[in-house]
């Protein structure tokens, strides 16, 4: 009877360890609600939408993409990716997801809107980070790295090369 009490006691121990770690790791790692706005008025032609999560990695990226364009003729949306099933893709010319691959998967949301958009992912520019940085949704022509800062540009730089055929067309 004693074992099986030690047994047991080990075993709620490991659990209770696990539990920890569960919400260590969410604490650490999980991303916050990106704070939406606006860039240059909706009286423009052009639309790009930059839907992401907060971050300082991702803030960075968004702000880099922002800066580039921000001289242009381009109406700029930037929203959390919680607001992707609000979000029309036809009233955009381009739209940037920026997202973590969070427990071996995409958030929802950005799953949901690549299943709903799959007739039309041409404008469609996916940055997709986690740890090691190659993790990405099958079928979907995603850019992959991990969130360090000192590669913005890198990133910045291959987001606006894929953006650039799209909002420059007429």
């Amino acid at each position: 009877m004693k074992r099986l009490k030690r047994l047991l006691w080990l075993f709620l121990a490991i659990m209770a360890a696990f539990l920890l770690f569960l919400f260590w790791y969410q604490y650490k790692y999980s991303m916050d609600v990106a704070e939406p706005y606006e860039v240059n008025g909706t009286h423009w032609n052009k639309r790009l939408l930059i839907a992401t999560q907060g971050s300082g990695f991702k803030n960075a990226v968004t702000k880099g993409i922002i800066g580039h364009f921000k001289s242009d003729s381009i109406f700029m949306q930037v929203v959390d990716i919680q607001e992707l099933p609000d979000i029309a893709p036809e009233n955009y010319d381009a739209l940037v997801l920026l997202h973590t691959w969070e427990n071996w998967k995409p958030p929802a949301e950005v799953q949901s809107f690549i299943e709903r958009t799959k007739t039309d992912t041409t404008k469609i520019i996916v940055l997709t980070t986690s740890g090691e940085g190659n993790y990405k949704m099958d079928g979907v022509d995603a850019i992959t790295g991990e969130s360090i800062l000192a590669n913005t540009s890198l990133y910045v730089n291959k987001i606006v090369e894929r953006l650039r055929p799209l909002l420059e067309k007429e």
